[in-house]
């Protein structure tokens, strides 16, 4: 077994910082600076099914990046997002954290944690993968 370089937030990994770096824009909306920040070819979305609730998915490009979040901000409206905990290994970071929302069309609101596992290349984002409780969304989408 190799032996892992993970690295925690307080050892100033470059990785973490520029995730640190995406998670600020994202609270202050500013999606065209996390779209500048990618690669042409980045990929990135929640793991799920679209029709289940059509937040989950993922897209691709730049395009697709800003399809993304625009498709967040339609479906629902996030009241919290904390990210907790930063981890780094070679090219990824791992980001736990905990949000809640409110649901546009049915009001119903709820919290979830979850896990974004990004893909660093060439101090750009490359891919970020979302991993939350699918069902919780599903079910809050359709009332």
């Amino acid at each position: 077994m190799s032996k892992s370089n993970l690295a925690v937030a307080q050892s100033g990994n470059p990785n973490i910082g520029l995730i640190q770096s995406l998670y600020a824009m994202f609270g202050r909306g500013d999606v065209a600076g996390i779209v500048a920040s990618a690669t042409p070819d980045v990929t990135i979305g929640l793991d799920g099914n679209p029709n289940d609730a059509p937040m989950l998915g993922h897209h691709k490009g730049h395009a697709g990046m800003r399809d993304f979040f625009r498709i967040l901000a339609e479906t629902h409206d996030i009241t919290s997002f904390t990210p907790e905990e930063f981890y780094a290994d070679a090219d990824k970071v791992f980001v736990i954290g905990r949000y809640s929302w409110t649901m546009k069309p049915s009001g119903r609101a709820g919290s979830s944690d979850w896990l974004h596992v990004w893909t660093i290349r060439n101090g750009k984002i490359a891919g970020m993968r979302s991993l939350n409780d699918t069902a919780l969304l599903a079910e809050a989408w359709r009332g």
